[in-house]
């Protein structure tokens, strides 16, 4: 099982339960998905070991933790060998702020979620971004509201491959 084409109905309840509550007991799941706990539990190691279920955490508020400020940075580089991509993911990749880094197609080469608690925290974090390494543009967009906000991906109806004969 390494993509979710591979998962039966089954399978698939399994991820929409958990993407949407992973404190659910191993009960609880093998009841809503009608199996009994030990294939359930079996099932679900095996989502773990193909990279289906990469981890179960907690979803934190960011204003509940002081992060409320959330920017959309997007970069572009005039380097784009495979060294500087290197030291630049991991240089971003060690700045706690930084929630998600993106490499992108088309006008610009990356984009950054950004969550710092204030406007001088990002000025701060701004200031180190592009201390790293020599960047082209970065543009800062910051996000007035958070609309809608998931962690949750859309299951597609299991497809059947066609046999061949």
């Amino acid at each position: 099982m390494s993509t979710g084409q591979d998962m039966d109905a089954i399978d698939r309840k399994i991820v929409v339960l958990l993407q949407d509550d992973a404190s659910l007991s191993l009960a609880q799941i093998a009841h809503r998905v009608g199996l009994s706990q030990s294939p359930c539990w079996k099932r679900i190691q095996r989502l773990e070991k193909a990279g289906v279920i990469l981890k179960r955490v907690a979803l934190v508020s960011p204003e509940a933790v002081g992060m409320g400020l959330t920017v959309f940075v997007s970069i572009e580089t005039g380097d784009h060998s495979t060294a500087w991509l290197a030291k630049f993911a991991q240089t971003l990749t060690a700045m706690p702020e930084v929630m998600e880094f993106h490499r992108m197609a088309g006008d610009i080469d990356y984009m950054l979620r950004v969550a710092v608690p204030n406007m001088q925290a990002y000025d701060a974090f701004y200031k180190r971004l592009i201390d790293t390494m020599p960047l082209k543009n970065v543009t800062s967009r910051f996000a007035m509201e958070r609309i809608k906000s998931t962690t949750a991906y859309p299951l597609p109806a299991e497809t059947k491959v066609p046999r061949k004969r």
